[in-house]
């Protein structure tokens, strides 16, 4: 079958490579829509791992349940993409996404195991979910993202009449400000340095409004408005990303860093000491967590496809990377079809 995998730096190849098959119980499924995450572009960005097939976003059809008894051919799924252990405290407390090995056999995160950049994939039994009759491939394949952004809401414990600054204005930035409005924010602001992207989180009602981060006499007029912001939500990963939150953040107030910075970055700790301010880490999202945001697609209590900016095949996946790095392009989240070439 064919796949996208990386080649090198910023470079996808289209290859062929064996199809997967059911291994200790896994279920294997045939792909119909596969998202693209920012974990995956900094994978893209540093060409590494070699030959990675990524995509753990995703929505499919199931070939075989393996040792699912529960399921059956055919059944629409999605699944974690975690590979937890089982028995660790973590674990046991329902904190699989900080369990030791849960990245270790992630499926499109690690090179054994490969994700939806191909049209089939072997999962392991326990993470799989089955869907409602009434979502759409397209909807389904945007869980993952829309649980990451449930996460660091749920972590960020938003009052009533909070007010939330959202630093990155990708689709993990606007699921949390989506969420930061259900969780009683009175007022959401996106801070981004695409403009595009910026005035689109108020085009589509995700947030009240928008500043841009590169203009910080305009930054500094917001925070004095609020006197500082309850709640920081940080998306980026980056240093000027992550000191721009702890800036921006009022004395007593929290910042949420969901951005993954990939090597080490220097941050005005004297800053957050003084101001006696929370910071708090978030990574992915609980089961529980990733089943509510499916519930609330199939009961209509929250729109995803209003994010979704174009489906491509996979040799259209190289481009869409470029988009979504161009800095300028407008795209939220690009999905791909891995059954189809263009």
């Amino acid at each position: 079958m064919k796949c996208a995998l990386i080649k090198g730096v910023k470079e996808f190849e289209v290859k062929e490579i064996d199809e997967p098959k059911s291994t200790n119980g896994s279920v294997l499924m045939d792909i119909k829509k596969c998202g693209i995450c920012g974990s995956d572009i900094h994978n893209w960005v540093a060409g590494q791992p070699e030959g990675l097939v990524m995509g753990h976003e995703f929505c499919g059809i199931v070939t075989d349940p393996g040792s699912r008894n529960d399921l059956k051919v055919g059944d629409r799924v999605t699944a974690l993409p975690l590979s937890p252990c089982g028995h660790c405290e973590a674990c046991y407390t329902g904190n699989i996404q900080y369990c030791p090995e849960t990245w270790t056999y992630a499926t499109g995160l690690a090179v054994t195991n490969p994700g939806g950049l191909a049209p089939k994939i072997s999962v392991r039994p326990d993470m799989v979910i089955k869907v409602p009759d009434n979502l759409k491939d397209e909807e389904v394949a945007m869980t993952e993202p829309m649980a990451v952004g449930l996460h660091a809401v749920n972590l960020a414990n938003i009052k009533i009449g909070s007010k939330v600054l959202v630093v990155g204005g990708g689709i993990i930035g606007l699921a949390s400000a989506l969420f930061a409005k259900r969780a009683g924010a009175s007022y959401v602001v996106i801070s981004e340095t695409n403009k595009e992207r910026g005035q689109k989180s108020v085009d589509l009602n995700v947030a009240d409004s928008w500043v841009d981060a590169t203009n910080s006499e305009e930054v500094n007029k917001l925070i004095n408005r609020f006197n500082g912001f309850d709640v920081v939500i940080e998306c980026c990963g980056n240093e000027p990303a992550v000191t721009s939150a702890i800036m921006a953040v009022k004395p007593g107030g929290t910042v949420v860093l969901v951005g993954v910075a990939t090597k080490p970055i220097a941050v005005p700790i004297v800053v957050a000491v003084m101001r006696e301010i929370t910071v708090q880490g978030a990574i992915a999202y609980t089961k529980k967590e990733f089943e509510t945001c499916i519930d609330l697609m199939a009961r209509g209590q929250i729109d995803v496809m209003k994010f979704v900016s174009d489906i491509v095949g996979l040799n259209g996946v190289q481009k869409a990377y470029e988009r979504l790095t161009s800095g300028t392009d407008s795209a939220i989240k690009i999905l791909v079809d891995p059954n189809k070439m263009d």
